[in-house]
């Protein structure tokens, strides 16, 4: 089981980007995934989450409106689509993959997201 990051990068205050998060060695049907955030300091937050086989999903409260997560089956992907980004969204953005009836999560690397003029 590996989840795998990407498209993080600098973007200036107003700007967007798109995360994905490539799952391998399982199927994100059958998985709750997650995106958290982690910056120096603070503990980790999650930011959004979904269920494909419900399609339910939530976000933290400051982020809604703002930020969308979505899922690919065909590519086994899960996006995280951040829009009108502040500097206090950046962090380290990482995926996890929870398992269906457990209590752990597989983790990412995570991806740099800055958000800076």
């Amino acid at each position: 089981v590996q989840v795998v990051e990407s498209g993080g990068g600098l973007v200036q205050p107003g700007g967007s980007l798109r995360l994905a998060c490539a799952a391998s060695g399982f199927s994100i049907r059958s998985y709750v995934m997650n995106w958290y955030r982690q910056t120096p300091g603070k503990e980790r937050e999650l930011v959004a989450h979904i269920r494909y086989s419900d399609s339910s999903m939530g976000y933290l409260d400051s982020v809604k409106g703002r930020f969308t997560i979505s899922t690919d089956k065909d590519k086994n992907t899960v996006y995280l689509q951040m829009n009108s980004l502040r500097p206090e969204n950046t962090a380290v953005y990482i995926c996890s993959a929870n398992p269906p009836y457990r209590q752990y999560d597989y983790w990412g690397q995570g991806t740099q997201v800055t958000v800076s003029s």
